[in-house]
């Protein structure tokens, strides 16, 4: 799926509309997210294998979803996400490599 939104999908230009194109973005991104999580749960507890294949497609498309709406509203500068520091990846990876030679 592919989010190239513009101006004319959204309604015209952002006086016509009565929800910003940024909140519009971070609503569909929160229902997605949702939705995703819902979708989770609906597959862990399918008793059947061909539903539980029904819903690991939909889950799929839905996560597909998800990460095209994140992506565009990163590109825009409407979701940030601060990088993380050199020391705290260390320090997690030093965690589970410890934790991984317990097992």
């Amino acid at each position: 799926m592919n989010l190239n939104i513009n101006q004319n999908q959204m309604g015209g230009s952002q006086q016509g509309c009565s929800m910003p194109e940024k909140e519009i973005m971070t609503d569909a991104l929160s229902s997605e997210k949702f939705v995703t999580d819902t979708y989770n749960t609906f597959t862990n507890e399918c008793a059947t294998q061909n539903i539980r294949d029904e819903f690991m497609k939909i889950l799929n498309e839905e996560h597909q979803i998800q990460a095209d709406v994140f992506d565009t509203m990163k590109k825009r500068g409407w979701y940030e996400t601060p990088s993380a520091q050199q020391q705290k990846i260390q320090q997690t990876k030093q965690k589970f490599q410890g934790q991984a030679g317990k097992a």
